[in-house]
């Protein structure tokens, strides 16, 4: 018999300035969604219902709302940058539909209408911060996209190297897809800073990549750089200017448990023995298994149900156990951080002993604390609030 069939929305853009992001997402989502539809354990099969917004902000707007009014889609998955998720924040909240949001963010928000797979900024931002603080420096040179996320997450490392007497010595912000990096390169390599944070997104980060690592090398320079979002995909197309970048993530493709072994070996199965996954796309990935979990356990595709549903229901994931937390909709998951190699591959040098609570407002951050034994930082008043 013929399962009755739910449809799902997938948003991620496949040309743009981002579009290699946005790619790897669809190729997880899809995966996913395939192995659903093939698995008994499901009493119905995903339809899912992609749309590419091209990498215009503004259209991520009309292709939600194309889904929602068109499709009758209740659940939707993607969105990449801070910026999308913000365009399509309001229509599912007006029509009362559920964004399951992939990405790694910056924070600071906290919506009934969103559950936020990603990691939380106690989950990379404030590990690698510390990591930074207590073994390399406490002066730190910013560059990155001038969005929110970017925006977010320099005033949180601010917060956080000021308060322990040190200083952000620059924050250097290109457009989405800039990709005229020199001026930056030349004042870094002038400046000679410490460590250089890299938020930028896309192409703009794998120009920079290149330009830093000649630069530097040319000038004879050594000066580690930090990211929260370099994934696997993105090492190889910036090639081996990449190796050598401090990483902070959830999910490594090096990540020596079962299930992540054996969802690679499917990964490259399906796409290539060369391919990888990306931290956003198994996130994707997770996502779609969450939802399909929760829609199993609901029997209805009721937002309202499927959230309930969801809440607490323990998932043995790639990237280990994951589970959403349902005071804030947001996943419990385990940090850790990594370093690139030459190999287009992470070395992980330090995990969390146990999967981290998110904490998306900071609430629970003291910084006078000092590290708690997972390596995080553990309530900080000056921390501003910001929605």
């Amino acid at each position: 018999m013929t399962k009755p069939s739910i449809p799902v929305g997938i948003i991620c853009s496949q040309h743009g300035p981002y579009q290699a992001m946005g790619r790897e997402i669809l190729k997880s989502a899809m995966m996913a969604v395939d192995e659903i539809n093939e698995q008994d354990e499901f009493d119905f099969a995903i339809s899912a219902h992609v749309r590419d917004p091209r990498g215009i902000i503004s259209e991520y707007h009309t292709v939600c709302d194309d889904l929602i009014r068109n499709v009758g889609v209740e659940h939707i998955i993607g969105c990449y940058t801070s910026a999308s998720r913000k365009q399509v924040l309001p229509i599912v909240e007006r029509t009362d539909r559920l964004l399951w949001y992939p990405a790694r963010y910056e924070g600071f928000e906290c919506s009934d209408n969103v559950i936020y797979v990603g990691a939380s900024p106690n989950h990379n931002v404030l590990p690698l911060v510390r990591y930074v603080l207590d073994n390399l420096s406490r002066e730190i040179f910013c560059v990155g996209s001038n969005y929110v996320w970017t925006w977010e997450t320099n005033r949180v490392t601010r917060e956080l190297v000021t308060a322990a007497r040190g200083r952000i010595l620059a924050e250097r912000l290109l457009e989405l897809g800039e990709s005229a990096v020199t001026h930056i390169v030349d004042e870094i390599v002038r400046r000679r800073p410490p460590v250089v944070f890299n938020t930028l997104v896309g192409s703009s980060s794998y120009d920079f990549i290149r330009a830093f690592h000649a630069a530097t090398t040319a000038a004879g320079l050594d000066i580690p750089m930090l990211s929260c979002s370099l994934c696997e995909p993105e090492l190889k197309i910036a090639g081996p200017a990449s190796a050598g970048c401090i990483t902070s993530s959830a999910y490594f493709e090096s990540i020596r448990l079962p299930e992540n072994q054996a969802f690679v070996a499917r990964w490259k199965a399906r796409h290539g023995e060369h391919s990888s996954p990306s931290v956003d796309g198994q996130s994707a990935y997770v996502a779609v298994y969450l939802l399909a979990r929760a829609l199993q356990r609901a029997g209805t595709s009721d937002i309202g149900e499927v959230r309930r549903a969801a809440a607490g229901h323990r998932y043995n994931s790639p990237q280990g156990p994951v589970w959403i937390d349902g005071s804030n909709n947001h996943c419990v998951l385990t940090p850790r951080l990594a370093v690139s190699n030459a190999d287009g591959q992470f070395d992980i040098f330090w995990e969390a002993e146990a999967p981290v609570k998110p904490d998306p407002y900071l609430a629970q951050l003291d910084i006078a604390a000092g590290p708690a034994r997972d390596g995080t930082l553990p309530n900080a008043p000056h921390l501003r609030v910001v929605k």
